[in-house]
């Protein structure tokens, strides 16, 4: 494909009709536009949709080795320039090894070191970017100078110097991370240029299209004979809708960039010949991974994907006869009369499930590497057919198989309310399936002990009464100690409970299941849409036998949105009254001599951690204090307010 690259139009501030300088080891994709002086380095990967425009701004360097991902967007304003590591002036600056992904916005005067990450939909303008940061998704950078080797969380709002200065540094996993996206866009670059030349396509396409049908007479016998019963159901169940068979495999490295291979295709709609040709396509990549996929040949969409194989594992032969229970080979029994793949379910997730199903419910599955967990982002199984309990219980086991190494969760749906009943993890990475101890709760309600122990009497559970009492929503965050420090929480669904038995049951599971991380609890008034509360109820690392002490909460300083509950309620003179929480808090500082302040911020400078300094509460006595504190809080109304103890002996903050 040809190169659409352009001269700079001429205009009052620029005559000089540049054009791209781009290395002959580059490859520019011909649905991207790159316009005036744009100096492209060797090795660089340029995606389809991209616009590279310096015909405003110019000149644009990017350094070697650096992909530029679908739908970047590089522009430059005519006035401002950063000094590039050559000592020229620049309008926008890419160092090499650098990776600018999806939708990304890069924008003049700009710098940005080498190897750095841009994630999907950031926006960095009139800002330098040191080299090695890692600046994660939807994320604005501006008027800053990020130091080299620090961490922008996704979401976050740098538009502060103090707040760049703050940032974390990046972490061993994110540097991994960047360089593997290096790796796979250097293979996608060779890849399409490849593509492009006929010489290096030629082979590959008859190697594609070599026919691997031919079966040897063991193969047959193979194929006829002991093996793998729920394979052969699926394939039974595939053929008598009408659909399609298909096979894929990929070695231990294709299939962590999910790069699958097609095996032969299969064009018998017989149950026996499909069967033999999957044996085959199991001998001859018998140390890759093999899935089976159900394709609609009408709909043009794939209904199934199921890995049926994996490497290390004895070659598995497939029989038709239906006979065994289970496609993994070492299954037994787990007491409850279905096979199992890692020592048997729960007795309380079996429970779980019929309880679904006995309301007429659906079952899902979703599966997170350590990395999705962290952030809470699951990905959806195959779909769940069976509406009977054996049938559920088999897929759940067939994916907890699937998915080793992988946190596993079943989804109870209601169809027509359209939302989850329930959400629990029966899989973690060590591969072992999770096993639940029940309690007795109020109102009848079971739930797991959390690790935390979030006691029927304690005062989370007395804070969740309340928020029920008055029709708040009831919400968790979490963050790991990095996150945590800047106040970057990643927020999980709602918790939809009608009893304060399920709302706790609820909140111990989610502690569990978050046990290395900080969790708060979120109260939120639903029709005002703004939050009534902010608890973190759990911290890494401890675990309080009974109940959990509370850290002194976060509240909207306004007459209208705190009841006493939450922190401030309005006195007659028009004050705020402080929570008992937060008056222990108070008194406990000033008997250390503490400095106490506050800090407040609004909705858009709290989700950047942005707080700007507030009152200083002078006062030589505890009643002082929390009578100066809370005559304080009316001049904050509509913004969060924080508490500040500092030190004022080694000038570092208390709380």
């Amino acid at each position: 494909m040809a190169v659409r690259s352009y001269a700079a139009p001429p205009t009052p501030w620029s005559q000089s009709l540049a054009e791209p300088q781009i290395h002959s080891s580059a490859y520019v994709h011909s649905f991207s536009n790159i316009i005036g002086d744009v100096r492209v380095g060797e090795n660089v990967m340029v995606a389809p949709g991209t616009s590279i425009r310096a015909d405003e701004g110019h000149p644009f360097h990017i350094g070697s080795d650096t992909n530029i991902q679908d739908g970047v967007v590089m522009h430059g304003l005519e006035q401002g320039r950063v000094t590039g590591d050559d000592g020229e002036l620049y309008s926008v600056w890419v160092g090499s090894r650098s990776s600018l992904t999806h939708m990304a916005l890069i924008h003049g005067p700009c710098y940005v070191g080498d190897d750095c990450f841009i994630g999907f939909r950031s926006t960095v303008f009139n800002a330098r970017v040191g080299k090695g940061c890692v600046v994660m998704m939807h994320a604005l950078v501006q008027d800053v100078e990020i130091p080299p080797g620090k961490y922008v969380p996704s979401g976050a709002v740098i538009t502060l110097q103090q707040q760049a200065d703050r940032l974390p540094n990046v972490q061993e996993s994110d540097v991994k991370f960047a360089s593997h996206i290096i790796h796979i866009n250097d293979a996608l670059r060779s890849g399409y240029r490849c593509a492009e030349n006929i010489a290096c396509i030629a082979p590959i396409r008859n190697e594609t299209a070599s026919p691997t049908m031919n079966q040897s007479s063991s193969t047959a016998n193979r194929a006829a004979g002991s093996g793998n019963g729920s394979v052969a159901e699926h394939v039974r169940q595939l053929l008598a809708q009408g659909y399609k068979i298909g096979t894929e495999h990929a070695d231990k490295r294709q299939f962590q960039t999910s790069s699958w291979k097609t095996c032969a295709p299969i064009s018998s709609t017989r149950e026996s010949e499909v069967i033999a040709a999957l044996n085959t396509c199991l001998s001859e990549h018998s140390g890759e991974y093999v899935r089976l996929i159900g394709i609609d040949a009408k709909a043009k969409k794939r209904v199934l994907e199921t890995i049926i194989q994996r490497p290390g594992e004895q070659a598995a032969q497939i029989s038709s006869n239906g006979s065994a229970a289970s496609y993994v080979a070492n299954s037994h029994s787990n007491g409850n009369g279905y096979a199992s793949s890692g020592g048997g379910l729960d007795g309380s997730i079996v429970a779980q499930v019929r309880q679904v199903l006995s309301k007429g419910g659906r079952i899902g599955i979703e599966h997170a590497d350590k990395r999705q967990f962290q952030t809470s982002s699951w990905k959806t199984a195959a779909p769940v057919q069976a509406t009977h309990e054996s049938g559920v219980i088999a897929a759940l086991e067939a994916a907890m198989a699937d998915y080793r190494g992988e946190y596993v969760r079943l989804i109870g749906i209601d169809p027509k309310a359209k939302k989850r009943l329930l959400e629990t993890i029966v899989q973690r990475p060590d591969g072992k399936p999770v096993v639940s101890s029940h309690r007795s709760v109020p109102n009848g309600a079971t739930a797991p002990q959390g690790r935390a122990g979030v006691s029927a009497g304690g005062a989370v559970s007395d804070q969740v009464r309340q928020l029920l009492g008055q029709g708040a929503a009831i919400g968790l965050e979490f963050a790991d100690e990095r996150r945590f420090k800047i106040n970057s929480w990643n927020s999980a669904p709602l918790i939809h409970a009608r009893s304060e038995g399920e709302a706790i049951a609820a909140l111990e599971s989610f502690i569990a299941e978050h046990s290395a991380h900080y969790v708060r609890l979120v109260g939120v008034d639903t029709v005002g849409k703004k939050r009534v509360l902010e608890t973190v109820i759990h911290r890494p690392g401890k675990a309080p036998a009974t109940g959990l002490t509370l850290d002194p909460p976060v509240y909207a300083a306004s007459a209208q949105s705190a009841s006493s509950a939450y922190g401030a309620q309005a006195s007659a003179n028009g004050s705020q009254r402080l929570s008992s929480e937060a008056v222990d808090q108070i008194r406990q500082l000033v008997r250390q001599g503490s400095r106490i302040g506050l800090e407040y911020a609004d909705a858009r400078r709290y989700k950047g951690g942005a707080w700007q300094t507030g009152s200083s509460i002078q006062a030589g006595s505890e009643s002082q204090a929390i009578a100066a504190l809370e005559s304080a809080l009316s001049e904050y109304a509509g913004q969060y307010v924080r508490l500040v103890g500092t030190d004022p002996q080694a000038k570092r903050r208390h709380c």
